[in-house]
């Protein structure tokens, strides 16, 4: 378990991490969302020894990571990909941190393999690496001293989709054994599906944290819908006293799906397209750091996620 009791950072006047407190439990995976610069890589450093809090302590399993034995058989961690001897191959820097750990050298074939990096590719220096590559081998690295608890900061950066479809799998699996997982992005739809827990921070505060179900609840139910006879559904829509509105080829009914069928079921209208038409996760999200985002958003247009 990680567990983050009132962290603070600063630097001069500048407040990097201010006051943040939360726990990662294991057998789950917990997303640690916000915009680039909003603490989390901060925070990362501080849990691994790498930077000393102003405030505030983190511990993982109880201890400190400074006086954890041969932390890397009990953590495993990337925070850079790139941040290995350069004109080392592949092959050698894993073979460094086997015999740093302890480890066996056919440790090091077995996560070659898991992350997919053949063996030509294991002979070439780090320097002549792709960036999805160094991800790999980074995600090997973590991974070499079979640690219970992985601490990765945007490991999804310069994978290709098959890649980050593998390394989701690898991931949930990793905790399906009882691993505890913080893996922090600024892609929150790519850890909104793998995250059981998710705590969003902006400029260096928590500003919201649960699972998805529980972050999402005080948001409006609303569906988008297209049928093939449009102005019959919403007519239906309106005698349940469900408001609608025009939504590109379609309606959208503030309303849960269910009501949607059960209008269309009962005035004979075909449906061609029905989905949730709430806020997803990422606008709460952009809702809740407004002040903290360097770029204006515009609001999404009415036909986003309409299909004939």
């Amino acid at each position: 378990m990680i567990s983050v009791e009132g962290l603070t950072r600063t630097y001069g006047a500048f407040t990097a991490v201010d006051d943040v407190s939360f726990t990662c439990q294991p057998g789950r995976v917990t997303g640690f969302l916000g915009p680039n610069g909003a603490g989390k890589t901060t925070t990362m450093r501080v849990m691994v020894g790498l930077t000393p809090p102003t405030h505030g302590r983190v511990t993982i399993g109880g201890h400190l990571y400074r006086d954890i034995p041969n932390p890397g058989r009990h953590v495993g961690v990337l925070l850079d990909a790139s941040a290995q001897h350069a004109g080392r191959t592949g092959r050698e820097i894993l073979t460094i941190g086997a015999r740093t750990m302890g480890l066996p050298a056919s440790r090091v074939d077995e996560m070659l393999a898991l992350v997919s990096l053949d063996d030509k590719e294991a002979g070439r220096r780090l320097r002549n690496y792709s960036l999805g590559m160094k991800q790999r081998l980074g995600i090997a690295h973590a991974l070499l001293g079979d640690p219970s608890v992985l601490i990765l900061d945007e490991p999804a950066n310069g994978l290709d989709p098959a890649g980050i479809r593998w390394m989701r799998g690898l991931l949930k699996g990793y905790a399906e054994r009882g691993g505890t997982v913080l893996l922090s992005s600024h892609l929150l739809h790519e850890v909104e599906i793998i995250a059981d827990e998710m705590i969003l921070i902006g400029r260096g505060r928590i500003v919201a944290q649960g699972d998805k179900k529980t972050l999402l609840a005080g948001e409006r139910a609303s569906t988008l819908v297209t049928s093939l006879d449009n102005r019959a559904l919403a007519d239906a829509l309106v005698a349940r006293r469900v408001e609608v509105t025009p939504a590109g080829d379609g309606l959208r009914a503030e309303c849960e799906a269910v009501e949607v069928g059960r209008a269309a079921l009962e005035a004979g209208v075909v449906l061609t397209d029905l989905r949730t038409g709430s806020a997803g996760l990422e606008d709460l999200f952009l809702q809740l750091t407004s002040d903290t985002q360097r770029d204006a958003v515009a609001p999404a247009p009415a036909t986003e996620g309409h299909q004939a």
